[in-house]
């Protein structure tokens, strides 16, 4: 079960792009404690120092600071890596509407500079993180590989052109790449902060500040909401995942499916408050429900989550109220 008993050969090297960030950090921080070397590349645009310092002292842990869309930074970071996982990637589908350049920039090249340096250097794996946002419109639930929508931000196509690269990569050039759609991501070191804050840990810090959250909708949107420990595990297992599963995106999800005004009151009921929240206007670009059918990441990576949701939100919660 999970990842901690994964083995990988002796004196494995993992590049972790955006490894300064959220996802970035947990997957080096699982990787030095389980023995290998985590190389951290990472900008830190929105990636942060404090992620780099915790780790810092480890042995088994380098710190490059360089930026993904300059090709040779790539190709020097890649030197010597056995797997690449690239999560470097500006999120924020209303951010990605207001920037379209930005995020072509970005998501587009940056991982397109990653595949090539990989390619280049011989990585064995190549696994990249994709999104749910990529099903767009296409309103059937569970969400499934191949069933997918009209887009509907920027930051979805690009994503969804990683994902095109990433089969090409893998047909052309013979470059094993595992794209993982992930669905709403939360845990320890998720930033509360910014006007584009992931909903789970910005509720928690204003309720634990004493102000009221404001839920954009009714509340009645849904979201398979993803401990972080699951998409660790979904990386590693990529990583000795067979070349037939290779040129794929697979759904790393849990499966499960949370109303956001059910989330607030939980979140409430958690932390011994009461106080009714404020309700503003639908954000542009997002998708009103969301649930994914992990069957084939089940299937072709051996991936088995081992956090539902209310396993991963109390925990989450334990985290930032000794963090915050």
């Amino acid at each position: 079960m999970g990842f901690k008993n994964l083995e990988f050969p002796k004196d494995s090297t993992f590049l972790v792009t955006g490894g300064a960030g959220f996802i970035g950090s947990n997957l080096c921080e699982a990787i030095t404690d389980m023995g290998y070397n985590a190389v951290c590349l990472d900008d830190l645009s929105t990636g942060k120092q404090a992620n780099v310092d915790l780790l810092k002292d480890r042995p088994n842990y380098t710190f490059i600071k360089g930026d993904i869309k300059d090709y040779d930074t790539c190709l020097k970071a890649c030197e010597g890596v056995d797997y690449v996982l690239n999560q470097a990637a500006w999120g924020s589908v209303p951010r990605s509407i207001e920037m379209p350049q930005f995020y072509e920039e970005n998501n587009i090249k940056g991982t397109l500079n990653m595949m090539e340096a990989a390619r280049q250097k011989r990585v064995k794996k190549f696994v990249y993180a994709s999104s749910s946002s990529v099903y767009g419109d296409h309103p059937v639930l569970p969400k499934v590989e191949g069933q997918e929508g009209n887009l509907l931000s920027p930051y979805a196509l690009t994503k969804r052109v990683c994902e095109e690269y990433g089969k090409l990569y893998y047909k052309l050039y013979g470059l094993d790449t595992y794209g993982l759609r992930y669905f709403n991501v939360f845990g320890r070191r998720q930033d509360p902060d910014g006007a584009y804050a992931a909903v789970i840990p910005k509720f928690i810090k204003m309720l634990l500040r004493g102000e009221t959250p404001t839920i954009n909708g009714d509340g009645k949107q849904s979201r398979d909401f993803t401990y972080v420990d699951n998409v660790v595990e979904a990386n590693l297992k990529a990583c000795l995942a067979s070349s037939e599963a290779a040129g794929n995106a697979f759904n790393v999800a849990y499966g499960g499916r949370e109303y956001l005004i059910d989330i607030y009151y939980g979140l409430c009921k958690a932390l011994e408050i009461e106080r009714e929240p404020n309700f503003g206007p639908d954000r542009p670009g997002d998708i009103k429900h969301s649930n994914a059918d992990i069957s084939k990441a089940r299937k072709l990576l051996g991936y088995d989550p081992d956090y539902d949701f209310a396993k991963g939100i109390a925990l989450a919660i334990e985290w930032y109220k000794n963090n915050l």
